[in-house]
């Protein structure tokens, strides 16, 4: 790529503990205050938690006294083309300033368009698209004075237009703002099967040395009008092995990371995420323990 800007001051990192967490649901409150503090940590969303107060806030309050806080937002529209909304990222500084968690991450996507959209939508990789989404990340540190984590999307359509590679994209997002990386394992084959490519090496094409926390998260298979493979993204179901496989892959080439299970939907019981994360933990160890022994 021909394009070049100028780096920002180095900021502080995420500092998340290497361990499994999950991510908090109301109903599972009482379930955590009782036995989940042997998790690594719990993730939030933003935009759940940007009200003066409340039951949100008190039980926010009260788990951030027990674990590590990972704050997640859905609502900054980091690609969009127009300017941030600065009112949203005033309401986001006071939610970070009041809970100072451990991360903060945002997605690679645009989410507005004249007022919030109902989701995460694609961006066209073009110098264009790089130049905004650089523009908006060093907008976002600036205000909020501290790295924050870019998500991977998973994404059903390719735009015409796109003229840089994913994985590429992102890296010089990552290299020209120092922001961080949220590695979504379970995006990254969702894309892989609704585009057709190599799982294990668009994530080796990542910059993983730049990673401060993973997602995994189940999904629905299903298949398209012309009968080819379609998968959907809907954080309402298991980790499929699959993903388990490619996150393994992960691990052993990084170590132990950060991992959040992700589920938004069809919520069970507590002790069904509190197993997948046990699974994740259980992968993290062994990483440690060959890590140790090869010391």
């Amino acid at each position: 790529m021909s394009t070049t800007f100028m780096t920002t001051a180095p900021l502080p990192a995420a500092t998340l503990p290497p361990r499994a967490g999950v991510g908090f649901k109301p109903q599972h409150f009482e379930a955590i205050r009782a036995g989940g503090a042997g998790l690594g940590f719990l993730e939030v969303h933003a935009e759940n938690h940007m009200g003066a107060g409340g039951p949100p806030h008190r039980r926010l309050a009260a788990l951030r006294a027990d674990s590590a806080l990972s704050i997640h937002g859905v609502g900054l529209s980091i690609g969009h083309p127009g300017p941030l909304d600065e009112a949203h990222l005033d309401r986001l500084a006071a939610l970070l300033a009041r809970y100072e968690p451990a991360s903060f991450s945002e997605h690679l996507a645009w989410s507005s368009h004249g007022g919030p959209l109902a989701d995460l939508l694609p961006l066209p990789y073009t110098e264009e698209t790089l130049a905004t989404v650089i523009d908006h990340v060093d907008r976002v540190q600036s205000r909020l004075k501290r790295r924050m984590l870019l998500e991977n999307p998973s994404t059903y359509v390719r735009f015409a237009a796109s003229t840089i590679p994913e994985a590429e994209f992102l890296a010089e997002v990552i290299r020209v703002t120092g922001c961080g990386l949220l590695l979504d394992v379970a995006n990254v084959e969702v894309s892989a099967i609704n585009h057709g490519f190599d799982a294990i090496a668009f994530l080796d094409a990542l910059p993983l040395d730049a990673i401060g926390e993973v997602h995994l998260a189940g999904r629905f298979d299903t298949v398209d009008a012309a009968g080819l493979p379609l998968a959907i993204d809907t954080h309402d179901a298991p980790t499929p092995p699959s993903v388990w496989a490619l996150y393994r892959h992960l691990i052993e080439r990084t170590g132990p990371l950060p991992t959040l299970i992700e589920w938004d939907a069809a919520i069970p019981p507590f002790a069904t995420l509190a197993a997948e994360a046990a699974t994740a933990q259980a992968i993290l160890d062994r990483a440690r323990e060959t890590l140790d022994a090869a010391a």
